[in-house]
């Protein structure tokens, strides 16, 4: 085994320790004793000890029923914390003799051999700008971990922070501990396990937990390190609006994950992003007119607010009052279906326009320092979450577009869609797809089941654009799959160009990708109407089912490489999104 750093031993040894107070405290100490013998003979067994493995089954059998449950709880607590010190300990402070962490490294050391090979600096630079890395949240039921674990967790880690500075007096010492302390009590005496079923909603608020707690602060902190890193290297600096990683979210919009994802709980999950923002960039932009107390301006900004004595604090302000009611109109509208008003911010440039000018102006007056503060944080969030956190993907699998659209050719009188051939299909979906007529009449009553395929449709066409990500279909198999998402988007009102995105899962569909792609990119009608670039999402949790783990993973490789040499006879850019979500991740 690998030595365990010693810094990091210290800290599982001090989270154990207050721990194992902690459980003491309710359950005794003979209790305690008993997790210590579980833990001993555990560690010991896995030595090759027989003797240890013989405690740990006599201490696991001698266990009474109502002990059961704390003991798993007491293990499944201290990884956690253990998982807490090591996380931490990747961002420690380190000492002058301590090497730099390799991910902190792996930027420059790769920008200098490009730069070595001949490479110029300016289009290195604007290519690490231009890069498109969106990181998907996604959450299974039973994988939600509460919003209140998450925020002590976070806080444990803090105090680890804290107590990392080698100047503090005993007392101050002293005063983490305690708070440590009183943190794993805290997370010790609250409930990990949900007593109801998490809605979807739930798992929207989660997503937003992480964002809030987590994402928020570590997007900017991590721009700021590519920005120097440019700097030093190659003598450029990241453009206030690039954003090459993005985030985008399954949770409210994945009904093929989850059945209880209806039309009615996108379109909340939708608000509440944008709720949700509005109130993070609130809090920015309080924090920014409390500090931005300069009176020197340039005539830009001038302009736009008047010769006022604190021009910066009412540039912001009216930005605020947006801010507020932006976050108040969505409030209303989750229940209320309320439209926007004209004041509620619809557009990402009214939230980065007003950020910018400040920015401009404080850099033309010669506060530059204060210019690459705060204020260059709040871009780079505005710059990568924009107004609605992040981008909704929606997911369904193709048998309900399937099903969908046989009752809607049966209805018509054209026969069964869902009988009919993958030819047969093709030119009725192209044909209805170029179509000025809609297909379906305005009395039309589907069933329960194509009455949601098409709520689904009609909440994609009428939410913005910027606020949602792909269409994806599981279980994606022919061209057909993406052709019948495209036209019932547009009989449901959809005017703008929005990625549908083929999900290959199972062997024989990612065997299949290549000639499906480069079937759909021969129609000049979907080459006409294709949105950027054509995205594809390879399936890794279904294939390794389906076929075993290295079966498929040679099957993805072959797919992938198939799909690229296709896109690239077509001259189409291909983006690749990789499932790649818990275990097998």
């Amino acid at each position: 085994m690998p030595d365990i750093d010693a810094r990091l031993r210290e800290d599982v040894h001090l989270l154990g320790e207050l721990l194992g107070r902690t459980i003491r405290a309710q359950y005794g100490q003979g209790f305690l004793d008993k997790i210590e013998l579980i833990r001993t003979g555990a560690k010991a067994a896995r030595r090759g000890s027989a003797e240890g493995a013989k405690q740990l089954t006599a201490t696991l059998d001698g266990l009474g029923e109502d002990e059961l449950l704390p003991v798993a709880r007491a293990f499944n607590q201290f990884l956690n914390l253990a998982n807490i010190a090591e996380q931490y300990h990747r961002i420690r402070r380190r000492t002058p003799k301590e090497p730099e962490p390799f991910e902190n490294r792996v930027l420059a050391e790769l920008l200098g051999r490009l730069r070595k090979s001949g490479l110029g600096a300016e289009g290195l630079a604007r290519q690490v700008a231009e890069l498109e890395i969106e990181l998907v949240l996604t959450a299974h039921p039973t994988e939600v971990a509460r919003r209140t674990l998450i925020q002590k967790y976070d806080a444990i880690a803090a105090q680890l922070a804290v107590g990392d500075h080698s100047d503090l007096l005993p007392e101050e010492r002293q005063a983490v501990q305690e708070k440590l302390q009183r943190l794993i009590a805290e997370a010790w005496h609250t409930d990990e396990i949900r007593r109801t079923r998490p809605t979807p909603v739930d798992e929207a608020k989660w997503g937003f937990a992480v964002i809030e707690h987590s994402l928020w602060h570590a997007l900017p902190a991590f721009l700021r390190h590519v920005d120097r890193t440019l700097q030093e290297t190659l003598g450029e600096r990241l453009p206030l609006e690039a954003a090459p990683i993005r985030f985008a979210s399954w949770m409210g919009g994945d009904r093929d994950g989850n059945p209880n994802v209806t039309a009615a709980i996108t379109r909340e999950v939708l608000l509440l992003a944008r709720w949700m923002a509005a109130d993070l960039y609130l809090r920015d932009v309080d924090s920014l007119a409390a500090e931005l107390s300069m009176q020197q301006a340039s005539d830009e900004l001038r302009g736009e607010v008047g010769d006022l004595a604190e021009p910066y604090r009412a540039l912001l302000k009216q930005l605020r009052e947006r801010l507020r009611a932006t976050r108040a109109w969505a409030e209303r509208a989750i229940h209320t279906g309320e439209e926007p008003g004209a004041e509620v911010l619809q557009d990402n440039r009214e939230l980065l326009e007003p950020l910018q000018l400040c920015y401009r102006s404080l850099q033309a007056c010669g506060m530059g320092v204060i210019a690459d503060g705060d204020l260059l944080d709040t871009l780079r969030r505005a710059a990568t979450f924009g107004l609605f956190l992040a981008r909704l993907d929606v997911r369904q699998d193709s048998t309900r577009h399937a099903r969908a659209m046989g009752e809607i050719t049966e209805y018509l009188g054209l026969g069964n869609y869902a009988e009919w051939d993958e030819g047969v299909r093709q030119e009725f979906l192209l044909e209805e797809l170029a179509s000025r007529r809609p297909l379906l009449p305005a009395n039309y009553q589907a069933s329960p089941e194509t009455a949601e395929v098409l709520a689904t449709c009609r909440v994609v066409a009428q939410a913005p654009a910027a606020s949602l990500g792909s269409y994806v279909i599981s279980m994606a198999g022919q061209p057909s799959d993406v052709l019948a998402v495209q036209l019932l988007l547009k009989e449901c009102g959809l005017q703008r160009p929005m990625r549908v995105v083929p999900l290959f899962e199972t062997l024989d569909d990612l065997d299949n990708a290549g000639p499906c792609i480069d079937r759909l990119l021969s129609l000049d009608s979907y080459r006409t109407g294709l949105a950027g670039p054509q995205e594809v999402m390879i399936g890794y949790s279904d294939s390794a089912k389906d076929a075993g783990t290295l079966a498929a993973a040679w099957a993805q490789y072959r797919a992938q490489e198939a799909l690229v040499d296709i896109c690239r006879n077509h001259g189409v850019e291909l983006l690749l999104f990789h499932g790649r979500g818990g275990t097998v991740g």
